[in-house]
């Protein structure tokens, strides 16, 4: 259906555009918050009639939110929630959530306002923006800790706080990793080339020794003519 756009609305036109939209949305969405009306030749008279008076209406919204938003821009806020070892929640922080916290710093934020397409799951820094004007936003920072103590250790250092434990791990793993010269190293069974070398000469040495072992029991000198030689002697039987 074609809807008449009473303010701008980022990614669907400026005021007083003539936009063709689902039924569901405008029903739902722009009709309730009174950002667009039917197009009708009587709302399109109506709007001609109006418009200066809502282009200063808006001019002025807009510098009100400008003044708010050089306060809120960069504004964190903490949100104390439980969490297991690994980081994440055990529920979630979702955009009334952050709305009531903006709230809390003296802010007048609506939910709808907030841009979050899904709930925080998992503790750190959380940058979302929030529509204070159809043509001013500003970033807020959500800072998801276990308590305000973690929220102020994640402030300072930029990241989530996890456990000692999951720390200790971590370095553990870090430690067991090869270093990359051992990894490029030979490995131990492998002989390196002056190791060879050794072990060669070493078995030539043992040969060598063997053969001359081996040639002075061959030439050792046999017995000779002047060499006395035990002769087998035979005892008569004298009995008979």
């Amino acid at each position: 259906m074609e809807v008449i756009l009473m303010e701008r609305i980022e990614k669907l036109g400026q005021m007083g555009d003539v936009v063709s939209v689902k039924p569901g949305y405008a029903r739902n969405y722009l009709f309730p918050q009174k950002k667009a009306v039917s197009l009708t030749e009587e709302n399109k008279a109506h709007f001609q009639e109006q418009r200066a008076q809502l282009e200063a209406v808006n001019l002025e919204r807009k510098g009100e939110a400008e003044a708010v938003g050089a306060k809120l821009d960069g504004l964190q806020i903490i949100m104390v929630r439980q969490a297991g070892e690994t980081g994440y929640l055990y529920g979630s922080v979702k955009a009334r959530d952050i709305s009531a916290g903006i709230s809390e710093e003296g802010f007048t934020v609506a939910r709808q306002q907030v841009s979050l397409t899904k709930p925080i799951k998992i503790l750190g820094l959380h940058p979302v923006n929030v529509a204070l004007h159809p043509e001013v936003s500003v970033e807020v920072v959500v800072n998801v800790a276990r308590s305000e103590e973690e929220a102020e250790i994640q402030r300072i250092t930029g990241k989530a706080v996890v456990s000692q434990d999951e720390e200790e791990a971590g370095t553990e793993e870090a430690s067991a990793a090869p270093l990359p010269d051992e990894a490029e190293a030979a490995p131990a069974e492998e002989q390196t080339e002056g190791e060879a070398g050794d072990e060669a000469e070493a078995g030539d040495e043992a040969e060598a020794g063997d053969e001359a072992e081996a040639g002075e029991s061959a030439e050792e000198p046999q017995a000779g003519p002047d060499d006395k030689v035990e002769e087998e002697v035979t005892v008569p039987d004298l009995t008979g």
